[in-house]
Protein backbone atom coordinates (compact mmCIF):
# COMPACT_ATOMS: atom_id res chain seq x y z
CA UNK A 1 0.00 0.00 0.00
CA UNK A 2 1.24 3.46 -0.92
CA UNK A 3 0.78 6.57 1.20
CA UNK A 4 -1.13 9.05 -0.98
CA UNK A 5 0.33 11.94 1.03
CA UNK A 6 3.71 11.36 -0.58
CA UNK A 7 2.37 12.64 -3.93
CA UNK A 8 2.45 16.29 -4.92
CA UNK A 9 -0.27 17.57 -7.24
CA UNK A 10 1.55 16.81 -10.55
CA UNK A 11 2.43 13.30 -9.34
CA UNK A 12 -1.15 12.63 -8.21
CA UNK A 13 -2.39 13.88 -11.58
CA UNK A 14 -0.06 11.51 -13.41
CA UNK A 15 -1.18 8.61 -11.24
CA UNK A 16 -4.93 9.09 -11.61
CA UNK A 17 -4.66 9.75 -15.35
CA UNK A 18 -2.71 6.48 -15.66
CA UNK A 19 -5.70 4.83 -13.98
CA UNK A 20 -7.91 6.20 -16.76
CA UNK A 21 -9.51 8.89 -14.58
CA UNK A 22 -10.40 12.33 -16.00
CA UNK A 23 -8.27 15.22 -14.77
CA UNK A 24 -11.09 16.87 -12.84
CA UNK A 25 -11.05 13.89 -10.47
CA UNK A 26 -7.59 14.94 -9.33
CA UNK A 27 -8.87 18.23 -7.97
CA UNK A 28 -11.73 16.44 -6.23
CA UNK A 29 -9.35 14.03 -4.49
CA UNK A 30 -6.95 16.86 -3.64
CA UNK A 31 -9.73 18.94 -2.08
CA UNK A 32 -10.89 16.01 0.03
CA UNK A 33 -7.35 15.50 1.29
CA UNK A 34 -6.21 19.07 1.91
CA UNK A 35 -9.36 21.16 2.29
CA UNK A 36 -11.78 18.78 3.97
CA UNK A 37 -8.99 16.59 5.41
CA UNK A 38 -10.91 13.34 5.43
CA UNK A 39 -9.46 10.27 7.10
CA UNK A 40 -10.71 7.63 4.65
CA UNK A 41 -11.39 7.37 0.93
CA UNK A 42 -15.00 6.27 1.48
CA UNK A 43 -15.72 9.79 2.78
CA UNK A 44 -14.94 11.23 -0.68
CA UNK A 45 -18.60 11.13 -1.55
CA UNK A 46 -18.50 12.86 -4.95
CA UNK A 47 -16.13 10.22 -6.34
CA UNK A 48 -17.56 7.19 -8.18
CA UNK A 49 -17.54 3.99 -6.15
CA UNK A 50 -15.08 2.27 -8.47
CA UNK A 51 -12.50 5.03 -7.91
CA UNK A 52 -12.98 4.88 -4.15
CA UNK A 53 -12.53 1.10 -4.32
CA UNK A 54 -9.38 1.52 -6.40
CA UNK A 55 -7.96 4.02 -3.92
CA UNK A 56 -8.74 1.69 -1.02
CA UNK A 57 -6.98 -1.16 -2.79
CA UNK A 58 -3.82 0.78 -3.66
CA UNK A 59 -3.50 3.63 -1.18
CA UNK A 60 -3.61 4.76 2.42
CA UNK A 61 -4.16 8.27 3.76
CA UNK A 62 -1.00 8.43 5.83
CA UNK A 63 1.47 5.83 7.04
CA UNK A 64 2.04 6.77 10.69
CA UNK A 65 0.65 4.15 13.07
CA UNK A 66 -0.64 5.77 16.24
CA UNK A 67 0.58 3.80 19.26
CA UNK A 68 -0.48 6.03 22.16
CA UNK A 69 -2.45 9.23 22.56
CA UNK A 70 -2.46 11.26 25.77
CA UNK A 71 -4.64 14.24 26.63
CA UNK A 72 -3.69 16.92 29.14
CA UNK A 73 -5.93 18.87 31.48
CA UNK A 74 -4.98 22.00 29.50
CA UNK A 75 -6.19 20.47 26.22
CA UNK A 76 -2.78 19.43 24.91
CA UNK A 77 -2.75 16.21 22.88
CA UNK A 78 0.39 14.09 22.57
CA UNK A 79 0.78 11.20 20.16
CA UNK A 80 3.37 8.49 19.79
CA UNK A 81 3.63 7.12 16.25
CA UNK A 82 5.31 4.00 14.90
CA UNK A 83 7.01 4.36 11.53
CA UNK A 84 7.14 1.67 8.84
CA UNK A 85 10.48 0.37 10.16
CA UNK A 86 9.35 0.30 13.80
CA UNK A 87 10.98 3.55 14.91
CA UNK A 88 8.92 5.77 17.21
CA UNK A 89 8.37 9.53 17.05
CA UNK A 90 6.26 12.01 19.00
CA UNK A 91 4.02 14.93 18.03
CA UNK A 92 2.11 17.38 20.21
CA UNK A 93 -0.94 19.58 19.53
CA UNK A 94 -1.22 22.61 21.82
CA UNK A 95 -4.34 24.80 22.03
CA UNK A 96 -4.03 28.37 23.30
CA UNK A 97 -6.57 30.83 24.66
CA UNK A 98 -6.01 33.17 21.70
CA UNK A 99 -7.36 30.41 19.41
CA UNK A 100 -3.96 29.34 18.10
CA UNK A 101 -3.69 25.64 17.43
CA UNK A 102 -0.01 24.71 17.31
CA UNK A 103 1.51 21.41 16.22
CA UNK A 104 4.98 20.56 17.53
CA UNK A 105 6.45 17.96 15.17
CA UNK A 106 9.56 15.80 14.93
CA UNK A 107 12.19 15.77 12.19
CA UNK A 108 14.20 12.71 13.27
CA UNK A 109 13.77 9.47 15.16
CA UNK A 110 16.03 10.26 18.10
CA UNK A 111 18.71 12.94 17.93
CA UNK A 112 22.49 13.01 17.50
CA UNK A 113 23.06 16.33 19.26
CA UNK A 114 23.31 14.89 22.79
CA UNK A 115 21.97 17.84 24.80
CA UNK A 116 22.12 16.50 28.34
CA UNK A 117 18.78 17.92 29.59
CA UNK A 118 16.73 16.64 26.61
CA UNK A 119 14.95 13.28 26.73
CA UNK A 120 15.44 12.80 22.97
CA UNK A 121 19.13 13.67 23.20
CA UNK A 122 19.53 11.06 25.93
CA UNK A 123 18.23 8.28 23.66
CA UNK A 124 20.59 8.80 20.72
CA UNK A 125 20.01 8.95 16.97
CA UNK A 126 18.18 6.37 14.85
CA UNK A 127 17.46 7.99 11.48
CA UNK A 128 16.19 11.02 9.61
CA UNK A 129 12.51 11.25 8.80
CA UNK A 130 11.34 11.62 5.22
CA UNK A 131 9.66 14.87 4.23
CA UNK A 132 6.32 13.01 4.10
CA UNK A 133 6.78 11.63 7.63
CA UNK A 134 7.50 15.16 8.87
CA UNK A 135 4.55 16.68 6.99
CA UNK A 136 2.10 13.94 7.99
CA UNK A 137 2.45 14.72 11.70
CA UNK A 138 0.99 18.18 11.11
CA UNK A 139 -1.52 16.80 8.63
CA UNK A 140 -2.87 14.32 11.18
CA UNK A 141 -3.51 17.11 13.69
CA UNK A 142 -5.16 19.14 10.93
CA UNK A 143 -7.50 16.19 10.39
CA UNK A 144 -8.24 16.02 14.11
CA UNK A 145 -9.06 19.73 14.27
CA UNK A 146 -11.20 19.57 11.13
CA UNK A 147 -13.56 17.18 12.94
CA UNK A 148 -14.45 20.10 15.26
CA UNK A 149 -14.53 22.71 12.52
CA UNK A 150 -11.11 24.12 13.51
CA UNK A 151 -7.90 24.64 11.56
CA UNK A 152 -4.27 24.14 12.42
CA UNK A 153 -2.75 27.62 12.69
CA UNK A 154 0.92 27.12 13.66
CA UNK A 155 3.64 24.52 13.28
CA UNK A 156 6.91 24.38 15.22
CA UNK A 157 9.70 21.96 14.37
CA UNK A 158 10.74 21.55 17.99
CA UNK A 159 9.93 17.89 18.51
CA UNK A 160 12.33 14.99 18.37
CA UNK A 161 15.51 15.59 16.39
CA UNK A 162 17.58 18.48 15.07
CA UNK A 163 15.75 19.90 12.02
CA UNK A 164 18.90 21.31 10.40
CA UNK A 165 20.56 17.88 10.68
CA UNK A 166 17.86 16.76 8.21
CA UNK A 167 17.85 20.00 6.25
CA UNK A 168 16.58 19.00 2.79
CA UNK A 169 13.66 16.90 4.04
CA UNK A 170 12.68 19.60 6.54
CA UNK A 171 12.68 22.30 3.86
CA UNK A 172 10.57 20.13 1.56
CA UNK A 173 8.12 19.50 4.39
CA UNK A 174 7.95 23.24 5.16
CA UNK A 175 7.05 24.03 1.56
CA UNK A 176 4.28 21.44 1.79
CA UNK A 177 3.00 22.91 5.05
CA UNK A 178 2.73 26.26 3.30
CA UNK A 179 1.46 25.16 -0.11
CA UNK A 180 -0.65 22.07 0.65
CA UNK A 181 -1.81 22.58 4.23
CA UNK A 182 -2.16 26.37 4.01
CA UNK A 183 -0.04 27.27 7.05
CA UNK A 184 1.35 30.79 6.72
CA UNK A 185 5.15 30.89 6.58
CA UNK A 186 5.27 33.35 9.49
CA UNK A 187 3.37 30.79 11.56
CA UNK A 188 6.08 28.12 11.11
CA UNK A 189 9.17 28.00 13.34
CA UNK A 190 12.31 25.91 12.98
CA UNK A 191 14.37 25.33 16.11
CA UNK A 192 18.07 24.44 15.96
CA UNK A 193 20.79 23.88 18.54
CA UNK A 194 23.11 25.96 16.36
CA UNK A 195 24.28 24.28 13.16
CA UNK A 196 26.01 27.35 11.77
CA UNK A 197 26.32 26.42 8.05
CA UNK A 198 22.63 25.51 7.92
CA UNK A 199 21.64 28.78 9.64
CA UNK A 200 23.51 30.65 6.91
CA UNK A 201 21.86 28.50 4.24
CA UNK A 202 18.45 29.07 5.82
CA UNK A 203 19.02 32.83 5.61
CA UNK A 204 19.23 32.48 1.82
CA UNK A 205 16.00 30.50 1.41
CA UNK A 206 13.85 33.61 0.98
CA UNK A 207 11.16 32.32 3.34
CA UNK A 208 9.36 34.17 6.13
CA UNK A 209 9.68 31.10 8.38
CA UNK A 210 10.86 31.92 11.91
CA UNK A 211 14.19 30.77 13.34
CA UNK A 212 14.69 29.74 16.97
CA UNK A 213 18.06 28.94 18.53
CA UNK A 214 18.43 26.71 21.59
CA UNK A 215 21.03 28.63 23.58
CA UNK A 216 20.62 28.00 27.33
CA UNK A 217 24.08 29.29 28.31
CA UNK A 218 25.92 32.47 27.34
CA UNK A 219 29.57 31.34 27.50
CA UNK A 220 31.41 28.49 25.80
CA UNK A 221 32.74 27.12 29.09
CA UNK A 222 29.20 26.70 30.40
CA UNK A 223 27.35 25.82 27.19
CA UNK A 224 29.62 23.03 25.95
CA UNK A 225 28.91 20.62 28.85
CA UNK A 226 25.16 21.06 28.27
CA UNK A 227 25.23 21.11 24.47
CA UNK A 228 28.11 19.23 22.78
CA UNK A 229 27.42 20.98 19.45
CA UNK A 230 29.16 24.00 20.99
CA UNK A 231 32.49 22.19 20.51
CA UNK A 232 31.92 22.30 16.75
CA UNK A 233 30.52 25.84 16.48
CA UNK A 234 31.14 28.06 19.45
CA UNK A 235 28.94 30.91 20.63
CA UNK A 236 30.77 33.62 18.68
CA UNK A 237 30.42 31.62 15.44
CA UNK A 238 26.77 31.11 16.27
CA UNK A 239 26.24 34.81 16.95
CA UNK A 240 27.94 35.73 13.67
CA UNK A 241 25.51 33.46 11.81
CA UNK A 242 22.56 34.99 13.68
CA UNK A 243 23.64 38.53 12.80
CA UNK A 244 23.94 37.44 9.16
CA UNK A 245 20.48 35.89 9.29
CA UNK A 246 18.93 39.09 10.67
CA UNK A 247 20.75 41.25 8.11
CA UNK A 248 19.62 39.10 5.17
CA UNK A 249 16.04 38.42 6.23
CA UNK A 250 15.18 41.49 8.32
CA UNK A 251 13.58 39.06 10.78
CA UNK A 252 14.41 38.70 14.45
CA UNK A 253 15.85 35.53 15.96
CA UNK A 254 14.30 33.83 18.95
CA UNK A 255 16.65 32.34 21.55
CA UNK A 256 15.27 29.51 23.67
CA UNK A 257 16.44 29.42 27.25
CA UNK A 258 15.50 26.37 29.35
CA UNK A 259 15.48 27.93 32.81
CA UNK A 260 17.24 25.55 35.22
CA UNK A 261 17.21 26.37 38.93
CA UNK A 262 20.62 27.52 40.13
CA UNK A 263 22.21 26.84 36.74
CA UNK A 264 21.16 29.58 34.33
CA UNK A 265 18.47 31.56 36.14
CA UNK A 266 20.74 33.79 38.22
CA UNK A 267 21.31 37.56 37.87
CA UNK A 268 24.88 36.85 36.76
CA UNK A 269 23.64 34.60 33.95
CA UNK A 270 21.12 37.24 32.87
CA UNK A 271 23.89 39.83 32.67
CA UNK A 272 26.07 37.52 30.55
CA UNK A 273 23.16 36.86 28.22
CA UNK A 274 22.25 40.54 28.02
CA UNK A 275 25.79 41.48 27.03
CA UNK A 276 25.87 38.69 24.42
CA UNK A 277 22.60 39.66 22.72
CA UNK A 278 22.69 43.43 23.13
CA UNK A 279 22.16 45.15 19.77
CA UNK A 280 20.84 42.05 17.97
CA UNK A 281 17.23 42.00 16.73
CA UNK A 282 16.13 39.10 18.89
CA UNK A 283 13.79 37.80 21.57
CA UNK A 284 14.45 35.37 24.43
CA UNK A 285 11.86 32.68 25.02
CA UNK A 286 12.31 31.44 28.58
CA UNK A 287 11.06 27.90 29.17
CA UNK A 288 11.04 26.49 32.72
CA UNK A 289 12.91 23.19 32.42
CA UNK A 290 10.83 20.12 31.62
CA UNK A 291 12.40 17.57 34.03
CA UNK A 292 13.56 14.26 32.54
CA UNK A 293 14.71 11.06 34.20
CA UNK A 294 18.21 11.40 32.75
CA UNK A 295 18.93 14.89 34.08
CA UNK A 296 18.85 16.07 37.69
CA UNK A 297 18.12 19.74 37.02
CA UNK A 298 14.94 21.42 38.29
CA UNK A 299 12.84 24.16 36.69
CA UNK A 300 13.58 27.70 37.81
CA UNK A 301 11.01 29.34 40.06
CA UNK A 302 8.86 32.26 38.80
CA UNK A 303 10.56 34.89 40.98
CA UNK A 304 14.00 34.05 39.57
CA UNK A 305 12.63 34.13 36.02
CA UNK A 306 10.95 37.51 36.52
CA UNK A 307 14.20 38.94 37.87
CA UNK A 308 16.05 37.42 34.90
CA UNK A 309 13.67 39.18 32.49
CA UNK A 310 14.07 42.50 34.30
CA UNK A 311 17.86 42.33 33.95
CA UNK A 312 17.63 41.51 30.23
CA UNK A 313 15.47 44.60 29.77
CA UNK A 314 18.37 46.70 31.05
CA UNK A 315 20.26 45.53 27.94
CA UNK A 316 17.25 46.23 25.66
CA UNK A 317 16.76 42.49 25.16
CA UNK A 318 13.09 41.46 25.21
CA UNK A 319 12.07 38.21 26.91
CA UNK A 320 8.90 36.36 27.82
CA UNK A 321 8.08 33.10 29.56
CA UNK A 322 6.65 30.40 27.33
CA UNK A 323 3.33 29.02 28.53
CA UNK A 324 4.03 25.45 29.62
CA UNK A 325 1.68 22.97 28.02
CA UNK A 326 1.04 19.31 28.73
CA UNK A 327 3.20 19.05 31.87
CA UNK A 328 0.88 16.40 33.32
CA UNK A 329 1.41 14.16 30.27
CA UNK A 330 5.20 14.62 29.93
CA UNK A 331 4.80 16.64 26.75
CA UNK A 332 8.52 17.42 26.43
CA UNK A 333 9.88 15.75 23.28
CA UNK A 334 11.08 12.21 23.85
CA UNK A 335 9.46 11.74 27.24
CA UNK A 336 6.54 9.60 26.09
CA UNK A 337 8.74 7.31 23.99
CA UNK A 338 11.09 6.89 26.95
CA UNK A 339 8.19 5.77 29.13
CA UNK A 340 6.52 3.48 26.59
CA UNK A 341 9.61 1.69 25.26
CA UNK A 342 12.56 0.61 27.36
CA UNK A 343 16.03 1.29 25.93
CA UNK A 344 17.06 -1.36 23.40
CA UNK A 345 13.51 -2.34 22.43
CA UNK A 346 13.52 -0.36 19.18
CA UNK A 347 15.16 -1.90 16.16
Amino acid sequence: MTNILQYDLPELTELLVSWGEPRFRVKQVWDWLYEKRVTQFDDMTNLPQNLRDHLNEEMTIGSLEQVVEQSSEDGTTKRLYKLDDGQLIESVLMPYDDHRRTACISSQAGCAMGCVFCATGQMGFARNLTSTEIFEQAYRFAQLLAEDGERLSNVVLMGMGEPFHNYDAVMEAIHRLINDLGIGARHITVSTVGLVPQIRRFADEGLQVSLAISLHKATDAERTPLMPINKRWNIMELMDACHEYVAKTNRRVTFEWAAIAGENDTPEEAQKLGRLLQGLNCHVNIIPLNPTGGYAGRPADPEAINNFIDILEQYSVSATVRVRRGIDIDAGCGQLKSKVIAPGDIA
